[in-house]
């Protein structure tokens, strides 16, 4: 059956990856913009990622018969710097029109700061004035609900539409708020935190599949590229439906990314 991993950075990745993820039914991928696991330094570092982005892993996945895009922002843990960020924000409009970008993504919140919530509320206006879709990061804190509200908040701030937005990480306590709001909602599968495929099930079972997805954000941690198979697997060993395990992790993704005009899985 085949899958889509709606969220995955493979620039930290292998190749063997590619091909384990195309062996178990992988057929198209999403890559938002993230940290590169240190401070870039400069714009050309971000210029040079974004061609990464748009150019060199759609040729890498191309090699395993998995559609690559991606999404395009200056992420929220190198946001502090507000005139650094506000360099960034300025390239991000070359890139909006390549043929695999989506949208812009993944901004958010880092520590709830002051900056990062101005470097994402501009983000969010770039969104507004060019009719992008919006990948949105919630913080990897004990207080995510507040962070996660923050957010939505902004969001609301602006006449963005809560369909053409998926707030992703959502959590046991988070996940009612952003649906309830009318955003779409992505549960990130990583062994140790945010949802293993055990409490996305458990989520999947208490809020249903409506405006929900399963990814597995891989990157440079503890996390797994085949997480979203095995979610599906879990699925199928509590008795769920071939149609259920379908919607969250083919049919939702298919139905959030083709607003964007641009997501293809052929």
């Amino acid at each position: 059956m085949a899958y889509i991993d709606p969220h995955i950075h493979m620039v930290s990745r292998t190749t063997d990856d590619y091909q384990r993820m195309a062996q178990a039914g992988c057929v198209a991928i999403t890559e938002p913009a993230f940290w590169a696991g240190f401070d870039r330094s400069s714009v050309q570092g971000f210029f040079d990622y974004y061609r990464q982005l748009t150019d060199t892993e759609p040729k890498r996945a191309g090699n395993y018969g998995i559609k690559h895009h991606c999404w395009i922002c200056i992420n929220p843990k190198e946001a502090e710097d507000v005139g650094f960020a506000r360099e960034v924000i300025s390239i991000i409009p070359d890139f909006l029109d390549c043929k695999n970008v989506l949208g812009i993504g993944e901004i958010g919140l880092n520590k709830n700061s002051k900056n990062e919530l101005i470097i994402l509320e501009e983000q969010l206006a770039l969104a507004e004035r060019l009719n992008q879709l919006v990948l949105v990061h919630t913080p990897h804190l004990e207080d995510k609900l507040k962070g996660t509200t923050l957010i939505m908040d902004a969001i609301e701030n602006t006449s963005l539409d809560p369909s053409r937005v998926l707030i992703d990480h959502v959590e046991e306590h988070t996940v009612h708020a952003v649906l309830n709001r009318g955003f779409w909602a992505g549960m990130t599968l990583y062994p140790d935190t945010k949802c293993t495929p055990q409490r996305a099930a458990d989520i999947i079972e208490m809020h249903g599949t409506e405006r929900l997805w399963i990814n597995s954000a891989g990157d440079w941690g503890p996390s797994d590229p085949l997480a979203v198979p095995k979610c599906r697997l879990e699925l199928a060993s509590r008795g769920h439906s071939k149609s259920l395990i379908n919607t969250i992790s083919y049919d939702n993704p298919l139905s959030f990314l083709s607003q964007s005009g641009k997501f293809s899985v052929e």
